[in-house]
């Protein structure tokens, strides 16, 4: 398959896709003869929603995207990015507080959609992107983040230190995890406005966006092992957050 958003896999992806946007979904192919009833509810799903579905061989499908599919594929119209003025507009209408995370070069297709399965799980409200040094939205990160990415606000960001400055001009607190943070993440006060940043898989944070935020942060490791996947990361600040605001 080609390593496009065109394209969604896996009964739980697809399902969500349906369920958010089925109007960006084009045809649903089923394999034809599987006997399982999730597939027999995931077509009368679509139908309902008025989404075609086909029924083609496995092999088909296999062709589609390397056997990984569960006996769905779906053709989509490409998941579309917000741009920073539709950040702009959509800022202060957002429900208080305000939670937001920030991906400063995440390059890895499946850390992107576990970031994003995360994020979707945490009610972020909206999840920036860099327009350089970001994995783009593939099918590979569609099918890891399980549906999640179709209920976020993804923007893309051109300037990464411009937009956290812009930011904390409108109130929200920026704090980065980092290995050489300052303080344990939960000491950090989450309950607030806050921007959520976090690096890439191999250096963490840019040293510049590191400057950028108000506050630094780090996971305390206990074993052999240095430092946490960012997608792993990315879950305990999240829900660190979430912990804290329902406290």
């Amino acid at each position: 398959m080609s390593d496009s958003a065109d394209w969604i896999y896996g009964i739980h992806a697809v399902g969500s896709a349906i369920k958010e946007n089925a109007g960006r979904v084009r045809v649903v192919y089923l394999q034809r003869g599987r006997r399982d009833g999730r597939l027999r509810e995931l077509r009368d799903m679509a139908q309902a929603a008025g989404v075609r579905t086909d029924m083609v061989e496995r092999r088909r499908l296999d062709q589609l995207c390397d056997g990984a599919h569960q006996g769905v594929v779906a053709q989509c119209h490409g998941l579309a990015l917000a741009n920073e003025a539709d950040l702009e507009a959509a800022l202060a209408h957002l429900k208080l507080p305000r939670l937001l995370l920030l991906l400063d070069g995440v390059t890895d297709p499946r850390n992107l959609g576990a970031c994003l399965r995360s994020a979707a799980a945490a009610g972020v409200q909206a999840v920036l992107l860099p327009k350089r040094r970001s994995a783009p939205l593939s099918a590979v990160a569609l099918k890891t983040a399980a549906g999640g990415a179709e209920s976020l606000l993804l923007v893309q960001v051109t300037n990464v230190a411009r937009r956290l400055k812009w930011l904390q001009e409108q109130g929200l607190w920026v704090v980065g995890g980092s290995a050489s943070g300052e303080r344990p993440w939960r000491e950090a006060d989450l309950t607030g406005d806050v921007v959520l940043v976090v690096g890439s898989e191999d250096k963490g944070l840019r040293p510049l966006t590191a400057k950028c935020c108000d506050e630094l942060v780090h996971i305390p490791m206990q074993g052999a092992v240095a430092s946490l996947n960012v997608s792993v990361a990315t879950g305990i600040l999240l829900f660190e957050a979430v912990r804290q605001r329902a406290a």
